[in-house]
């Protein structure tokens, strides 16, 4: 390996250590339901958005808090030496993608049938440390 490539490759693992993401893969809630949660915590500090999803009324707020909590987690595991309080964590990009569907027949009368879509969807979630950017 060149020298300058072995350069990126160390750019690239100090870039990484400041973001951790976290995945939810086929949760069954339609992406426009989970969306409207997704942003109300996107660009806000982790403690703010683990509040805010704490005493959200909708469904999905349960599933995003346990995601935003392994996305700490994982954090948390990348940066051992590094107090969480001091990393000034937040939501630094939050993405609700649409995942497939189940395909549903609902009778319907005089002998038709109507179809019924169950939504899902993948959720990616990163976090952002404005103290460690910064330097």
């Amino acid at each position: 390996m060149g020298v300058r490539k072995h350069n990126m490759a160390e750019q690239l693992k100090e870039a990484r250590k400041s973001k951790a993401f976290a995945k939810l893969t086929n949760c069954p809630t339609s992406p426009r339901k989970m969306r409207l949660v997704a942003d109300l915590v996107r660009g806000v500090e982790v403690e703010k958005a683990l509040q805010i999803l704490k005493f959200s009324s909708k469904e999905a707020s349960i599933n995003l808090e346990k995601l935003l909590l392994s996305a700490i987690a994982n954090w948390q595991a990348k940066n051992e030496d590094a107090p969480i309080e001091e990393a000034g964590l937040y939501v630094k990009s939050i993405c609700v993608d649409s995942a497939g569907m189940l395909k549903r027949l609902r009778p319907a009368p005089q002998g038709r049938a109507h179809r019924i879509r169950k939504r899902s969807n993948h959720v990616t979630l990163e976090l952002g440390s404005k103290n460690i950017e910064s330097k």
